[in-house]
């Protein structure tokens, strides 16, 4: 990695630029006052070259860790030849990034996008079009039923389904078609299927709510009753997908397949945004020329990086990483309950960690830690998420526990 010593002598300090940013940047987010410049594997550094561990990963879109010589070199090597045709042309990158992540996945079709959130709204559009042509619910009577606590996205769509007013306040009228449920609950599920049902959408461990993980059986459950009542189950895997809970994707903790799956975040490497929907022939097959586009969703460059973390994962060896090193980090987290954490949930190298509200709000545990070189970040409460790079080395995560141990005894 670089260091300051590469900075030309006139660069701003973070300061300055944390302050250049407040009148020209939309204030939709509320940073830690960190500025990076630099990053390599586990480790990022801020524009005074202070180094940091980073614990969050990107929300998983980094779970290879920041420039992975193999993702960066398919970038690179892309860039050299073409980067972008739209989809009025054929590329020559884009049939094996789908046959690939078609194989990868066990399914058959991939409909290629850009951020997570289109990947969402293509998948619901997908369902509603399946609805009316394949399972023959009446025209614009389509439903799809989600959980409560969900996080799918910011588009008007999605958030008419959030059940987080943060999100919602402001931005109605909001779009019909949603019924929510419970999340873990069967019987509510049960109860909210009918005869309109497109799909179940679901996370399958919900990310935002704080790393929540259902009832063991909870998605088996889930399977047996869309299949009985004749609906699609859409699995979004945007943020547990792609290695970060020990297995390629999170439902095979349950040896579950969806219908429809929901990739993003970690499938362009932290390097472009690539997102897919990845269905079976007969769902997928329902979109004709016309119906559904993006212009970006499957550039040859997005391809060819998307290729590169299939490749990645192909191997096995970062979902083994997030096993193995889960057991150090859920035994790490274990050895903290009683000591400023009041719980936790973890899977493979995913967890939320609840801190004692006496101790600290989750922003004010975020803010400690980055000043001792380690970048968490909050989420509803006193909840802070741990996601690092799947790349970190058990010596790393021991340290990174240690330092979350002296941040909880010192604000006891």
């Amino acid at each position: 990695m670089t260091t300051t010593a590469d900075a030309p002598a006139s660069a701003r300090t973070s300061a300055d630029l944390i302050r250049a940013e407040e009148p020209v940047l939309a204030h939709n987010y509320h940073p830690l006052p960190v500025v990076v410049a630099r990053a390599e594997g586990t480790w990022v550094e801020d524009v005074e070259g202070k180094r940091y561990l980073d614990m969050l990963a990107g929300y998983s879109a980094l779970n290879f860790g920041h420039r992975h010589p193999a993702l960066i070199e398919a970038a690179h090597r892309q860039l050299d030849r073409l980067t972008l045709t739209s989809r009025a042309f054929h590329n020559d990158k884009l049939a094996e990034f789908a046959e690939r992540l078609a194989a990868l996945t066990g399914l058959d079709m991939v409909l290629p996008m850009n951020t997570g959130a289109e990947a969402v709204e293509s998948g619901i559009k997908v369902a509603r079009k399946w609805a009316y042509e394949v399972k023959g619910v009446p025209a614009d009577q389509a439903t799809i039923v989600v959980a409560a606590e969900n996080f799918h996205g910011r588009t008007t769509t999605i958030v008419s389904f959030s059940t987080d007013e943060t999100a919602r306040a402001g931005f109605g009228p909001f779009t019909p078609g949603f019924k929510i449920v419970p999340y873990n609950d069967l019987a509510a599920l049960e109860a909210a299927v009918d005869e309109t049902t497109a799909a179940v959408l679901l996370e399958p461990i919900q990310g935002e709510a704080g790393v929540i993980i259902p009832d063991a059986g909870y998605l088996t459950g889930v399977r047996e009753l869309t299949r009985r009542k004749g609906c699609l189950f859409i699995a979004d895997e945007i943020q547990s997908g792609l290695g970060r809970t020990g297995r390629t994707l999170a439902v095979e903790h349950e040896s579950v397949v969806p219908d429809v799956l929901l990739l993003g975040k970690a499938l362009g490497g932290g390097i472009v945004p690539v997102s897919a929907v990845v269905a079976g022939r007969d769902v997928l097959g329902v979109l004709r020329p016309g119906e559904h586009g993006s212009t970006f969703g499957g550039n040859p460059l997005a391809a060819a990086v998307g290729t590169a973390v299939v490749e990645l994962l192909e191997t096995g060896e970062f979902q083994q990483r997030a096993t193995d090193l889960g057991v150090l980090l859920r035994d790490g987290l274990a050895g903290l309950v009683g000591k400023g954490v009041v719980g936790f949930r973890a899977r493979g190298l995913w967890a939320g960690v609840d801190v004692d509200p006496a101790i600290g709000t989750g922003r004010e545990v975020s803010a400690r830690l980055m000043r001792e070189g380690i970048l968490v970040k909050d989420t509803h409460g006193s909840t802070i998420r741990l996601a690092p790079p799947l790349t970190i080395t058990g010596e790393e995560l021991e340290s990174a526990l240690e330092t979350l141990a002296k941040v909880l005894a010192e604000g006891a």
